[in-house]
């Protein structure tokens, strides 16, 4: 099975190594890096919406050819990979968002930097430098402009819209995303399952790599899932 890693917002491939080399110890697992993050090349016309991440991300997916991956989105990255379940169906094979933002929606720019700044204690010493040195490659002018973008955005329009196999996983101690706004999802929809990590923080993808793999390999032994062939 194929999994493709979504970063968030400011986020670059390098920092979900911890979880990308466990979860390739049972499936072919690919980084990548929107336009100006990581290892992407930026320029001034860079996606700056996140319509224009998911066609992004829809277009490379095409250029790899892989065929209905799953799609594991970290917050804004979780975001994207629902918009492009919904638009791009195709490509989607099923749907793991952890800390997904947009839910219930994002709030004002000034607030997601506060919720920022409370969650720098709660990471792993050794994750802060990865982070600082994804955000300073990202820039200030484009993080800034996505930040903004993304005020008061949803993601629940698209979600109900989805068909595929969803799977939310949050963190307990997560002061960007809450969890309780994640709960109240569950039962509403019998493609969606629900998972909440406890002392887990916003970058659940890095603090409990272990658990988020686990909880990953046991949601798909639980579902049908055929990637298409070429």
């Amino acid at each position: 099975m194929t999994i493709v890693i979504v970063p968030g917002l400011g986020c670059a491939s390098w920092m979900y190594l911890r979880l990308a080399r466990l979860l390739a110890q049972h499936h072919t697992v690919w980084l990548y890096d929107p336009p100006g993050h990581g290892l992407s090349r930026g320029h001034r016309n860079d996606p700056v919406i996140t319509e224009q991440l998911t066609d992004h991300l829809a277009m490379w997916l095409e250029a790899q050819q892989l065929k209905r991956p799953v799609l594991l989105g970290h917050s804004l990255g979780g975001e994207v990979i629902i918009e492009l379940a919904v638009r791009y169906p195709q490509l989607a094979g099923a749907l793991i968002a952890v800390a997904p933002t947009g839910i219930p929606e994002n709030p004002s720019l000034l607030k997601q930097m506060r919720r920022l700044v409370r969650d720098i204690p709660r990471e792993r010493l050794a994750f802060l430098p990865l982070s600082l040195i994804a955000y300073l490659r990202t820039g200030g002018r484009r993080f800034y402009r996505l930040a903004r973008a993304v005020e008061h955005q949803s993601a629940l329009p698209f979600l109900v819209l989805i068909c595929c196999p969803v799977l939310l996983i949050g963190g307990a101690r997560d002061p960007v995303v809450s969890s309780g706004a994640l709960q109240r999802l569950t039962g509403g929809w019998p493609h969606l399952q629900v998972v909440e990590l406890a002392g887990a923080p916003h970058a659940l993808t890095d603090a409990n790599a272990d658990a988020v793999t686990e909880q990953i390999q046991r949601w798909l032994g639980g579902i049908h899932l055929t990637e298409q062939a070429d």
